[in-house]
């Protein structure tokens, strides 16, 4: 029997996208699988509590995602696990091992507001648009803050210190 304003009502397109996202923030493979099924476990349970007037189906899984993303490296840090071992490939299957190693380590140079707008926008592949409205921001904003994001991505890519770090601030304040 379908309910009406089913949060879960469109299944495969939701799981691609919960999927995307989750395995572009912890990398592809059995983690990001079992963080997606742990979502929809969490969904199905509290499928009553979804209220159509405060976002999308989308946004509602995606803030279920990221509580289920916390708790998986909660449980990992607790069981005092390396650095590496929390750290997997991007999800980008067609990239090159070692370039999909290397975005991943430069990823967790990022902050957390950073890795979850590359993750929503690559990893999910919604648009700024969709971005702004999961976020609840302004779509300008989302788009500036991409952009800084991708800036940020790519220094730490170069191996150089991300513009807007205090070590960048400081290096530059030191060569004036």
């Amino acid at each position: 029997m379908r309910r009406r304003n089913d949060p879960l009502s469109d299944a495969p397109r939701l799981i691609r996208r919960v999927h995307g996202y989750v395995a572009f923030r912890i990398g592809p493979g059995p983690d990001a699988e079992d963080v997606t099924s742990e979502v929809f476990e969490r969904a199905l349970r509290y499928r009553d509590s979804f209220d159509p007037t405060k976002g999308t189906p989308t946004a509602w899984l995606l803030g279920i995602a990221q509580r289920a993303i916390d708790d998986l490296f909660r449980r990992r840090s607790q069981q005092a696990l390396s650095t590496a071992d929390d750290v997997d490939a991007v999800g980008c299957d067609d990239a090159d091992p070692v370039s999909r190693i290397a975005v991943q380590r430069a990823l967790t140079q990022l902050g957390a507001r950073d890795r979850d707008l590359l993750a929503l926008r690559y990893g999910v592949g919604l648009s700024t648009k969709q971005v702004a409205t999961v976020l609840g921001l302004n779509p300008g904003a989302v788009d500036v803050a991409l952009h800084r994001a991708r800036e940020r991505l790519s220094a730490a890519l170069a191996g150089q210190e991300p513009p807007g770090s205090s070590a960048a601030v400081e290096a530059n304040a030191g060569g004036a």
